[in-house]
């Protein structure tokens, strides 16, 4: 496992070896997820942007696998998280135990100390747990008995949840889902991959055959390649401009922050680099906003009794904000 002192993040990649990293890592991920290649698409932007991930969606839609298949095409340490209503902070930062023989406390680090971590079922845990991911999602640390032990620079938390059973589930703040870089839901697979899937099952699950396409400095070259993307000054006032729209809605309470700007603009830089471009494009910030602004939305009561869904008010704003030419 690479430490932060470790990593280098000045890059020598050129964008053809950055985009057939990516289509490796893609092409691993489907070989066992299938028909789910934009969602795919969109976790890896995330991956390689440095954000973290919320996998929202009905059980049974494959967002445990995803997040096992993306760890397994990685070499890297993968740790995953069952969050229940008894699960402590310290089951997941780590704790301090004294040693007799020693006569002194030893920290003994929890799970949390990975590259991939797998939160799974993350609103079924209280507040108080939840909480324990919000310092190690955002500055790459955790504070203890106050003590600060970092995290590796490739940290990376793609957590899950349920949207239709409420019971026993504890909905995650406004504050904590302004962590998650982007909201995905895999959804159901159509017909033909859903028939797929169960030929790849019929003798034995297919993640026993996954293996690394990656390394952990082909992810550190990626990062620092995707941040070289150029955006021009335009396209920057244009992802103001839609974010800005979202705090302006009629339909909207709390619009996105200067962070969902910010996502916006690493993911675009992420979908212009998958496809081998030096440059970001106004598809790329369109085809991101969906998934970066959607889940920071809080909609008013008249707009969520209505029907009024917060992917409409984005496609909204994506249809009233001009688009530089």
């Amino acid at each position: 496992m690479l430490d932060s002192e470790e990593i280098q993040p000045e890059s020598t990649m050129d964008y053809a070896r950055a985009a057939e990293i990516y289509q490796a890592i893609s092409q691993n991920i489907q070989s066992i997820v299938r028909g789910k290649e934009q969602t795919v698409k969109l976790l890896l932007a995330a991956f390689f942007s440095s954000g973290h991930v919320l996998l929202e969606d009905v059980p049974g839609t494959g967002k445990t696998t995803l997040a096992k298949t993306l760890a397994k095409s990685v070499a890297t340490m993968f740790s995953r998280l069952q969050f229940t209503p008894d699960l402590l902070p310290s089951d997941i930062v780590g704790v301090s135990l004294y040693r007799q023989h020693s006569g002194e406390f030893e920290f003994v680090r929890g799970p949390v100390f990975t590259n991939i971590l797998l939160a799974d079922e993350i609103n079924r845990a209280s507040p108080r747990t939840q909480s324990a991911l919000l310092e190690a999602m955002e500055e790459r640390q955790v504070t203890v008995e106050g003590r600060k032990y970092p995290l590796t620079r490739l940290f990376f938390v793609i957590a899950t949840q349920n949207p239709v059973e409420s019971h026993g589930t504890y909905p995650l703040p406004e504050s904590q889902m302004d962590r998650f870089m982007i909201e995905l839901s895999p959804g159901y697979l159509d017909r033909d991959s859903e028939a797929m899937v169960l030929n790849d099952q019929f003798s034995s699950h297919p993640l026993e055959s996954v293996r690394p396409v990656a390394t952990e400095q082909d992810v550190v070259e990626m990062a620092a390649a995707l941040k070289s993307i150029r955006i021009t000054e335009e396209l920057r006032y244009y992802v103001v401009d839609l974010v800005s729209a979202t705090r302006s809605s009629e339909n909207v309470v709390v619009g996105a922050s200067v962070r969902a700007s910010i996502a916006l603009l690493r993911i675009s830089q992420a979908l212009a680099l998958f496809a081998g471009r030096e440059f970001v494009v106004p598809g790329d910030i369109i085809e991101a906003a969906p998934y970066v602004l959607g889940h920071r939305l809080q909609l008013t009561s008249q707009a969520r009794f209505s029907g009024v869904t917060r992917t409409a008010v984005v496609n909204t704003i994506l249809q009233n904000v001009a688009m530089p030419k």
